[in-house]
């Protein structure tokens, strides 16, 4: 095994995510194929990744949607690291993120926790010596 290429997000509709995600994140949208019967697979990534993207999969039972926005039971489930995490969490702030906290230093790095337009919790981080 080499890495993990993909980690999957339960969303309530394809193209709200997709535009959150490109619109707001700032993520590249890497694929949008449709599969059959509605479903698609969708991939976004930040700009560059090379390993891991995020596959959006539309909620399609009752058991998925309840997971919509909660899928880690409250605890932050994404680490999107940054090289300049004033910078990122400026443009964020601008595009309209809301965090739940004022940046904070930490012995690993600076980070911030936000949520995306379900709900979920995210850590913008800035390790220390990236």
């Amino acid at each position: 095994m080499t890495h993990l290429g993909l980690v999957t997000v339960v969303v309530r509709d394809y193209d709200e995510a997709i535009a959150f995600y490109r619109d707001v994140l700032g993520f590249e949208l890497r694929e949008d194929t449709s599969v059959d019967a509605g479903k698609r697979w969708v991939v976004v990534a930040p700009p560059g990744a090379r390993e891991t993207a995020v596959l959006l999969a539309r909620a399609s039972t009752g058991e998925q949607e309840a997971r919509v926005g909660d899928q880690t039971g409250g605890r932050v489930g994404w680490f999107l690291h940054t090289d300049m995490f004033d910078r990122d969490y400026e443009r964020l702030r601008g595009a309209g993120i809301t965090f739940e906290e004022p940046p904070r230093h930490e012995p690993y790095g600076t980070v911030a926790v936000f949520r995306d337009l379900y709900g979920n919790r995210w850590d913008l981080i800035q390790l220390n010596g990236e």
